[in-house]
């Protein structure tokens, strides 16, 4: 059996127990007024973030959807050209006219301040519980005991699958009663309409990638996916913390809608560059699995969020994924651009998310760990 990869830093067993069945509670309305924080949300020197030297801006142009979506030749090509040059580079870019009805977007927001002003008894209520990711989380304080991260989130898993229909209407009220239903109606329709995006851009990338347009679009057609709505309070020692650590995401594609303030940062060229929010503008990132099935010519980008002292920062994230059991291997065509040389094993989607449930915390080097860590377990 090869070595079970622990949350790092690593606990013995023991105090992993204890830790599991004592965690520290991350209640925002309270810890945003307070002059010292838990040592817990105490990042390393070397992690900190820089609030004296304020971070450049990322060059990163939206790219106008409106032509792609409609069919027109020259704004399909000329938009598969900056997705292409964007991907190889960092794996950032944003996309405008992307067809999403801005009353929806407005709605999801106008639901998710409401869930997050609810007292922390009530949000305890959806709860989420050790290796799972559908539910609330103050923090991830059940799951780790040191660099936690400053903020509050609710998750859901999305399917696209048929039999899957109102996958999270059906969660909302079961888990949070019939107060809950428009809740759970306004998730259902957001996730699905992130998901016609979603596929929409994986058309984007088969042009881009030139091995045609529906390849990818199949390959995630029944996608299931993770909708997460977050909530990053103020805290009078932002120097000190994160909101969201360096990681690289470990799905496939993030669709990222932002509300005004700043505070999402992507490391470039060894410096962090902050990412300026544009409220008609959806934030795209390439995550661990799609580069896997890129065979590493769309680059997976290491990124973070930091917090402030003045204002809450809240964010829609809808982060895409294959179905549970596709496996992730290359189109010949990409093997073939890199002198017919796998960088990835194959490995099915549900592999790859249980080890970031249960064996290791999402990281600048999920990818590469995974990799051994299941060339390991195949011996």
């Amino acid at each position: 059996m090869s070595p079970l990869f622990l949350p790092s830093p690593s606990l013995s067993p023991k105090k992993e127990a204890k830790f599991k069945h004592n965690p520290l509670i991350f209640d925002a309305s309270f810890l945003q007024n307070e002059s010292t924080i838990p040592q817990q949300f105490i990042w390393p020197d070397a992690e900190k973030p820089n609030h004296n030297t304020p971070s450049p801006q990322l060059h990163v142009p939206p790219i106008d959807l409106k032509g792609f979506l409609s069919g027109e030749p020259l704004a399909m090509s000329n938009a598969a050209r900056l997705v292409d040059s964007a991907c190889r580079k960092h794996g950032f870019f944003q996309v405008v006219n992307h067809g999403i009805d801005s009353k929806l977007i407005n709605e999801a927001h106008e639901i998710m301040d409401h869930f997050f002003r609810m007292p922390l008894s009530k949000k305890q209520r959806a709860q989420r519980k050790v290796d799972e990711y559908n539910g609330y989380a103050s923090s991830f304080t059940n799951r780790f005991s040191s660099k936690l991260p400053w903020k509050e989130t609710f998750s859901f898993r999305y399917s696209a699958d048929p039999q899957c229909l109102n996958l999270i209407q059906d969660y909302c009220l079961n888990v949070m009663g019939e107060d809950y239903s428009h809740f759970g109606k306004v998730c259902q329709e957001y996730c699905e309409a992130m998901s016609k995006l979603s596929l929409a851009i994986m058309e984007l990338f088969g042009m881009s990638l030139g091995i045609g347009q529906s390849y990818f679009r199949d390959f995630y057609k029944e996608n299931d996916s993770i909708m997460r709505l977050n909530y990053y309070p103020p805290c009078q020692k932002p120097d000190q913390t994160l909101g969201t650590g360096p990681h690289c995401d470990p799905t496939s594609l993030t669709i990222l809608h932002q509300d005004n303030v700043g505070g999402l940062e992507v490391f470039m060229n060894e410096k962090w560059h902050s990412i300026a929010p544009c409220f008609d503008a959806f934030v795209i990132n390439i995550g661990d699995t799609f580069m896997a099935l890129s065979n590493g010519l769309y680059k997976s980008c290491l990124h973070q969020a930091v917090v402030n002292s003045r204002t809450p920062r809240k964010s829609l994230a809808f982060f895409m994924s294959p179905k549970m059991d596709k496996v992730v291997c290359p189109p010949k065509e990409l093997v073939e651009d890199v002198d017919n040389q796998r960088i990835y094993p194959d490995f099915t989607w549900f592999t790859y998310l249980e080890f970031t449930q249960k064996h290791y915390r999402a990281d600048m080097n999920t990818l590469e760990a995974f990799s051994k860590w299941l060339q390991n377990e195949r011996k």
